[in-house]
């Protein structure tokens, strides 16, 4: 059957993708959408997915790599517009799959130049804070250079593959007739994220359900900037209907800049755990191949400005919403890889 002017969404079923769908049936409902998802990240199943999901959307989906999809050769399908979410995720994540990461991300970029060109649909491409590096001072804006350190790791190949596709599409866009926008999300936390690529705030939680010390790595001094997935999604949506293509825009709220060890505090505050803090090496946890980011959070306000987005949501608003999810699942679906909090 023919779906004209439909959106398709790849990784819509992830942490990014469920929200981003709530965020388009509020705006849009009705709208009609296609997920192409692997279900490789979430911590929930396909059946608990679509039971918590809030929405009024014409739903259809495959559950499949973008290799997979029938859906991408099908010629009867016209999507307005794609959003391409799906990629490798989490510090601790993203590990097993080194070697092949910079491969993964730029032929399923491709993939989606490719298709977009055909359908001329208008592409988002959600990039990576990662490509900064460190920043200047932990401090990254659009026009801070994008930063390949001299030592290679894993968490590097991530970071150059987000580089690559970028950096073709916003080409792309330059010489063919592509439509295309670029986001950067930073630290992207709250309900349906899960713990087992690393991420820190549901791996706090987690402990802190249980009252087990939070580990936190290093010193504890570490700076980010942690955005609530409802402003990302909503971020996400603004960016595809702005009329400019080829621009770049950092999604992330620059009002909760925190240390980890404030974080984890807020954590045990929020969560009125009996947990304490425990300063750790991550290798300890996560093996010789893990490397722990810099400094890091955005300067938005070309964001704001060009897009009018507003990051509403508080760091302890973001804590209370991801505790108040967590509970009705089992913590271990959101600890880290290593099994520990």
């Amino acid at each position: 059957m023919s779906r004209k002017n439909a959106v398709l969404i790849t990784g819509g079923f992830g942490f990014l993708g469920t929200h981003l769908l709530e965020e388009i049936s509020t705006q849009s409902p009705g709208t009609s959408i296609h997920v192409i998802d692997n279900f490789s990240t979430s911590p929930m199943s396909l059946e608990e997915t679509l039971e918590d999901l809030q929405i009024d959307l014409d739903l259809s989906y495959e559950i499949c790599d973008l290799s997979g999809s029938k859906i991408l050769k099908d010629k009867e399908y016209n999507f307005s517009e794609i959003y391409h979410l799906a990629s490798y995720v989490g510090p601790a994540g993203v590990l097993k799959h080194g070697g092949n990461m910079v491969r993964g991300i730029v032929n399923d970029g491709y993939q989606m130049i490719d298709f977009a060109l055909e359908n001329r649909s208008r592409l988002l491409l959600a990039s990576s804070s990662e490509v900064y590096g460190g920043g200047v001072k932990g401090l990254c804006a659009e026009s801070t250079p994008r930063v390949v350190p001299a030592e290679t790791s894993i968490r590097l190949e991530y970071a150059v593959g987000k580089i690559a596709i970028e950096t073709a599409v916003i080409n792309t866009s330059k010489v063919r007739n592509l439509s295309s926008i670029v986001i950067r999300p930073f630290n992207v936390s709250g309900p349906r994220q899960s713990g087992k690529g690393g991420f820190v705030l549901p791996r706090f939680i987690a402990s802190a359900m249980n009252n087990d010390p939070l580990t936190v790595f290093g010193d504890g001094n570490a700076k980010r900037a942690f955005t609530h997935v409802r402003d990302i999604a909503n971020g996400c949506y603004l960016a595809m209907k702005n009329e400019s293509s080829g621009k770049v825009y950092n999604l992330g709220n620059p009002s909760n800049i925190t240390t980890i060890s404030e974080f984890a505090n807020r954590v045990i505050d929020v969560t009125k755990s009996n947990s304490k803090i425990e300063l750790v090496d991550p290798k300890t946890l996560f093996g010789a191949l893990y490397e722990e980011a810099s400094d890091k959070f955005p300067d938005a306000t070309l964001t704001i400005a060009d897009l009018k987005w507003e990051p509403k949501r508080s760091l302890d608003e973001i804590i209370t919403e991801t505790w108040e999810f967590m509970k009705k699942l089992k913590a271990s679906s959101f600890q880290s890889i290593s099994g520990k909090g």
